[in-house]
């Protein structure tokens, strides 16, 4: 598991390569991963929308944007958490993702970005 802290907001990451969801012999890789956000800070925040840039070992590049995390737009006081788990398909078997989160501080309205940190997605055959 990875982990960076953004202005009191950590966000850790782990991902798992789903073989039975995917086809390597038509080039199709899916990846799930689990993100863990953690409020570290004495305010409570409010996560308002992702932003990620997903790489394929081709060199494509998606963005994906939007509001929320799979469908949730979660408020955390000091010391809470969110977990959630999401996934993601790719045409090669290793590829990355790396994004940011936008907050809002609550108690002044002030809006933030939080790193979410980059991680990789490497199906296991390719690390022997």
């Amino acid at each position: 598991m990875i982990s960076a802290i953004t202005e009191g907001v950590k966000v850790s990451v782990q991902t798992e390569y789903q073989a039975e969801y995917s086809n390597p012999l038509h080039e199709h890789f899916v990846f799930s991963y689990r993100i863990r956000i953690e409020n570290e800070s004495d305010f409570t925040v409010q996560l308002l929308r992702r932003h990620w840039f997903i790489h394929d070992a081709n060199g494509t590049i998606r963005e994906v944007e939007g509001e929320g995390v799979i469908g949730k737009q979660p408020v955390l006081e000091p010391g809470e958490f969110h977990e959630y788990v999401s996934g993601c398909n790719l045409n090669t078997s290793i590829g990355k993702m790396v994004g940011t989160y936008l907050m809002e501080r609550i108690m002044d309205g002030k809006h933030f970005m939080v790193q979410i940190p980059g991680f990789s997605m490497i199906a296991p055959y390719r690390l022997n």
